[in-house]
């Protein structure tokens, strides 16, 4: 399976902080609408799309919110101070660009300091090149918000952006969707709002859709850099089969589904135990009165940061898994 880099490039390009997932939704449903029975934008955000059948109901999830920054203050010289919108690291985001949703760009930066290990986002501001207040807010208002700026690349076996997370679990969605070619269960393909934020999207979504069966898709760490924490997952090592994270301990009994069904069609695979973090999966397993939910994630290196680094390998042998688990009879 080819990697599709310009359908993907046209994703971590598009300004999608959490609560303002419009431009990747349009994208989206622009790209799917050929391929599904219905489609729903619901109340907070979430793209949701059908594909019928008369099986197990079985929610896919992945998010297309990206992690960003709020602007709380303007001060007279016209610098914009900033709160956090999901996890931001003041290190990463020393120095680095930023962009509105309106195209203003900006450089984050900090107060002098003597110590770095005391840096913090309530010592730091965006400098958007106005000269005083008046000129900043003819530009940017309180409540704007903006995302790290970053240059997509690829190369035969990488692809290095900014907001893979989770864009890269969109794109596999995407073509699951158009690689399906029969099934008896019932799909819903659900893009979900606010993930970075506290899994809201998936939370709202799988309530209103109760399914059977869910697989949340998104990215997980990597252990195979220089002096890295332990951690047995890497890149070109296949998908990630999630054991547990810091939302959700997996069921026994649907990791062994997942595992048997990588084995049976020999796609690679690796299992995953992330100590910190979670997907929308910890949303949608505790849903009523429960669902059972898995997790395919994809390996990445330099996480929440403008370069975030994937293997194509991976990201196919994701797409392989999914499809070869929503074409199998769901028996739990």
């Amino acid at each position: 399976m080819n990697f599709n880099g310009e359908l993907f490039k046209k994703l971590v390009n598009a300004f999608g902080p959490s609560g303002d997932e419009n431009q990747v939704a349009e994208i989206i449903r622009d790209e799917i609408k050929d391929y599904a029975d219905e489609f729903k934008i619901d109340r907070l955000g979430n793209l949701i799309a059908r594909k019928k059948g008369n099986g197990k109901k079985v929610m896919l999830a992945a998010h297309m919110d990206q992690i960003g920054l709020l602007i709380t203050d303007i001060d007279e010289k016209g610098f914009l101070r900033f709160t956090n919108i999901g996890g931001i690291s003041p290190y990463v985001s020393l120095g680095q660009r930023v962009i509105f949703k309106n195209g203003i760009t900006g450089v984050i930066y900090m107060e002098p300091t003597e110590d770095m290990s005391k840096l913090s986002l309530e010592s730091m501001y965006i400098d958007i090149g106005a000269s005083s207040k008046d000129e900043a807010e003819r530009k940017v208002s309180i409540g704007d918000s903006c995302v790290y700026t970053s240059q997509y690349y690829e190369n035969e076996n990488n692809v290095i952006s900014g907001c893979i997370d989770d864009r890269i679990g969109c794109y596999i969605l995407i073509e699951a969707i158009k690689n399906l070619k029969e099934t008896n269960n019932d799909i819903y393909f659900v893009f979900t709002s606010q993930e970075e934020v506290g899994l809201r999207g998936a939370k709202t979504s799988a309530y209103s859709i109760d399914p059977d069966f869910g697989i949340a898709v998104d990215i997980t760490g990597s252990g195979d850099t220089p002096k890295a924490k332990r951690f047995a997952v890497g890149l070109d090592k296949g998908a990630a089969i999630k054991i547990k994270d810091q939302s959700i301990i997996v069921s026994p009994v649907v990791k062994d589904f997942m595992v048997k069904t990588a084995k049976e069609n020999n796609i690679p695979y690796q299992l995953e135990i992330l100590e910190r973090g979670g997907t929308d999966s910890g949303a949608i397993h505790l849903t009523k009165e429960g669902i059972p939910s898995g997790v395919i994630s994809v390996p990445t290196r330099y996480a929440h940061s403008p370069s975030e680094t994937i293997s194509k390998n991976d990201v196919n042998s994701c797409i392989s898994l999914l499809l070869s688990l929503l074409n199998k009879e769901i028996e739990f």
